[in-house]
C-alpha cells in the first residue's frame, strides 16, 4: 500500500474563517476527511499533519524518509521564502507535490513566487481542496511509473 505525508503549513488551521473569499469555506478538518475517504478507495494511507512552524515542516520531512512514499505540501506563506524546505524535500529525495488552495499566480506580487515548487515534481494550486486530490493523482502516477 502507497504511503503519502500531507502537510498541511501555518494557518490552515484556521481555513473556514480565515479569508473564505480566498481560501473557501472549508475547514481543514472537513478537507482532511475528504482526502481521507478519497485515499480509502484509491487504497493508499494517508498521515495528515498541520503545523504553523517552519521546524517542524522539516522535521516532518526528515522523518518521512524511508516511511513515506511521497508528500503533498501546503507550504502556505513558507512557499515564497524558505530556503530550508526546499533544501529539506531535495535531501531526503521523497517525491514531492506542492499544492496551494488559491491561485499564488492571481495574488500580490510577493505571492506569486515559489522558492519550493523547483524541489517539487510539481505545482498545483487554485483549484481549492481538489488541489490536494490532483497532488495525490499526480503523485500516484508518478510511482507507478
Amino acid at each position: 500500500m502507497r504511503k503519502i505525508l500531507v502537510i498541511h503549513g501555518p494557518n490552515l488551521n484556521l481555513l473556514g474563517a480565515r479569508e473564505p473569499e480566498i481560501y473557501g469555506k472549508m475547514t481543514l478538518k472537513e478537507i482532511n476527511a475528504n482526502l481521507n475517504k478519497y485515499a480509502k478507495n484509491k487504497k493508499i494511507s494517508l498521515k495528515i499533519v498541520q503545523t504553523n512552524w517552519e521546524g517542524g515542516i522539516i522535521d516532518l520531512i526528515q522523518k518521512a524518509r524511508g516511511k513515506f512514499d511521497g508528500i503533498i505540501i501546503n507550504p502556505a506563506a513558507y512557499t515564497h521564502y524558505s530556503i530550508a524546505i526546499y533544501d529539506t524535500i531535495l535531501a531526503v529525495g521523497i517525491p514531492t507535490v506542492e499544492v496551494h488552495l488559491s491561485n499564488i499566480y492571481k495574488r500580490e506580487e510577493f505571492r506569486r513566487k515559489s522558492v519550493i515548487a523547483p524541489a517539487c515534481l510539481g505545482q498545483i494550486c487554485g483549484l481549492g481542496w481538489k488541489s490536494y486530490i490532483l497532488g495525490i493523482d499526480t503523485l500516484l502516477e508518478f510511482l507507478d511509473k
